[in-house]
């Protein structure tokens, strides 16, 4: 069988990876791919990144199964393309991306189907979202209604952060934009919303529209620096599985949280198939509550993810794409797995380009590299983009997955690389 993964960056190289690893396929194309996966010879980029022209080179290609990796072609209808004419795609359709595409619609959704979340207000004109601010007062979070990869939100914790942030997300001029943000029909909106205490953890699902098969549970590193000091990043590393999903707070986030999600779009007529990624906020009590939804794997999730996954990932997406993932166990490596991103010089706002990446090592039972933002140059491979690679491994525990991955990572060299060292310190302490 052919399958095909869409998109670039080190959650699709993940995600390609372990498809490749089934008896059942023979070939694995990814769109438009990155320089690892142009260097691993079971894989093949395919530059298009045109939805139209992707589906006609699928059905050329007589591929059996699409999974598409990150939220803007998921916004832009891929799924909808794809299905339309015969394709089996797993991904939510663009009216159920919502949930990820416009943070305003996902809060109506979860207010409306009582689901945990923060309090909030949703603003198109900067003068309210200012004096709303100023009413309630900081620490409080900022969030861009549209798609920004990972940066668009903002947790002020002084009333110049939120400010600025209004400002940023909320700007008349759209040449001035910094966070990157895409803007919804409709014209630039924030929400603006209560800030929640507690330890966040990611829990990532698949759904078929009725039934949901658990991914094992992970925790990301959203701050550039170690300590979680410095900017909001798309994330700096993550390790699977994360501690603070106690057996009782995953009871209550699929009873209170996720259950609820598949059924509430389903009564709404957006039945939601794809990767449910919820955010979520654990409080001292052990009360989840969802800080955001995503269509899509989380990237840097999906690279631990995928390493502790025994399970043939094709047979779980055909699975996924037949409506019958209420049949699949999903089988887990016991061993916690640890991913450390290395992000190029100037990330997040101003990544550089073209350094030349040395000492990529061969991947071996415990380790792999996964690359993001890289291309071939030559006989060689250099930085594309602002997260670089995601250096991940497994270990008897966190701190041993930890220590073998920065060994690795340790051996890895680019001007101006910057990574975190302290990924996984929370269930190391823990």
């Amino acid at each position: 069988m052919k399958v095909l993964v869409v998109g670039g960056g080190g959650r699709e190289h993940a995600l390609a990876w372990k498809l490749a690893q089934s008896p059942k396929v023979q070939a694995v194309y990814v769109a438009p791919g990155n320089g690892g996966t142009a260097l691993d010879a079971r894989l093949e980029n395919i530059n298009i990144t045109d939805v139209v022209e992707l589906r006609a080179w699928a059905l050329a290609e007589k591929i059996a199964l699409t999974v598409v990796g990150p939220e803007q072609p998921l916004a832009a209808g891929i799924v909808d393309e794809f299905r339309a004419h015969g394709l089996r795609v797993f991904g939510p359709t663009k009216a159920a991306a919502q949930l990820e595409s416009s943070k305003a619609f996902s809060k109506a959704f979860m207010k409306r189907h009582g689901i945990p979340t923060a309090e909030y207000e949703t603003f198109t004109d900067a003068t309210a979202a200012h004096a709303y601010v100023d009413e309630k007062g900081a620490p409080i979070v900022v969030k861009a209604d549209g798609l920004a990869a990972g940066k668009g939100v903002v947790v002020a914790m002084t009333l110049h952060e939120a400010h600025e942030a209004i400002e940023f997300m909320l700007a008349p001029d759209p040449a001035f934009n910094p966070l990157g943000v895409t803007h919804n029909v409709g014209g630039a909106r924030v929400v603006i919303e209560e800030f929640l205490q507690g330890e966040e953890a990611s829990f990532i699902v698949m759904c078929d529209g009725k039934n949901v098969a658990v991914m094992a549970t992970s925790q990301d590193h959203k701050r550039l620096l170690d300590a979680d000091q410095g900017p909001n990043t798309g994330g700096m590393g993550a390790y699977s599985p994360a501690p603070v999903v106690t057996p009782e707070v995953h009871g209550r986030a699929m009873r209170e949280i996720i259950l609820p999600t598949i059924k509430g779009m389903e009564k709404d007529g957006i039945p939601f198939t794809g990767f449910l990624y919820a955010g979520l906020m654990i409080d001292a009590e052990g009360r989840p509550k969802t800080l955001e939804f995503n269509c899509r794997m989380g990237d840097p999730e999906t690279q631990p993810i995928m390493m502790r996954l025994k399970s043939d990932l094709y047979d779980v997406m055909m699975a996924a794409t037949s409506g019958t993932l209420d049949q699949i166990e999903m089988d887990w490596d016991r061993r916690p797995a640890l991913g450390v991103v290395m992000a190029a010089h100037g990330y997040p706002l101003n990544p550089r380009k073209g350094d030349a990446i040395h000492g990529l090592p061969a991947a071996t039972e415990d380790t792999m590299v996964f690359h993001a933002g890289t291309r071939k140059e030559g006989n060689g491979t250099v930085t594309s983009g602002g997260r670089v690679l995601c250096v991940t491994a497994l270990g008897s525990t966190v701190k041993a997955a930890q220590q073998r991955a920065y060994e690795v990572a340790d051996g890895i060299g680019f001007d101006g690389a910057q990574f975190r060292r302290d990924i996984g310190y929370r269930a190391i302490k823990a």
